[in-house]
């Protein structure tokens, strides 16, 4: 197919639509991590971030850096009123600390949200969130980070209310 157009503009204009009809068909698709083929609903490519340097690999690939070896499910309904529990286990030497987020800001314990850690061993470190009773405001992105000085890992976790009739 060949089209011809007279001037910059219009050869402008056709490159333009081109990489956006190419660009929309390739966002709707991305490789994630561990090359898991995932479906990007917002229609907007992730920003992937390579290592930079080798300080920056030995940074995060660090043999004794903080990693997340159990964790809970990602995805969890809850019942108003009813308790909620998030749990990470994470491994490190030294043994790393445990941070717990909601929608990107640090929690504190207060009178219904709770946080209980065990060391389970000199370089392992076990935490457990729990929301009780529970409301729509708990409704929202969870995380637990684990850091020591060699490494940061994190694991995400949504919840949502639901409603029983009765």
């Amino acid at each position: 197919m060949r089209i011809a157009f007279g001037n910059k503009f219009g050869y402008f204009s056709l490159l333009l639509i081109n990489c956006l009809l190419l660009s929309s068909s390739e966002a709707q698709r991305t490789v994630g991590a561990r090359g898991v083929l995932r479906r990007n609903y917002t229609g907007k490519k992730p920003v992937v971030i390579q290592h930079r340097s080798q300080d920056a690999v030995n940074y995060y690939e660090h043999e004794n850096g903080a990693k997340i070896i159990k964790s809970s499910h990602f995805e969890l309904d809850y019942t108003l009123g009813r308790k909620i529990t998030f749990f990470c286990m994470a491994q490190g030497n030294p043994r790393p600390t445990i941070t717990w987020f909601k929608d990107g800001a640090e929690l504190y314990q207060h009178r219904f949200f709770q946080v209980h850690e065990s060391h389970i061993d000199a370089d392992i470190i076990k935490s457990k969130m729990e929301i009780d009773p529970t409301t729509q405001m708990d409704a929202g992105y969870y995380e637990c980070q684990a850091d020591n000085i060699y490494a940061i890992d994190r694991r995400g976790f949504r919840t949502d209310y639901v409603m029983i009739n009765f």
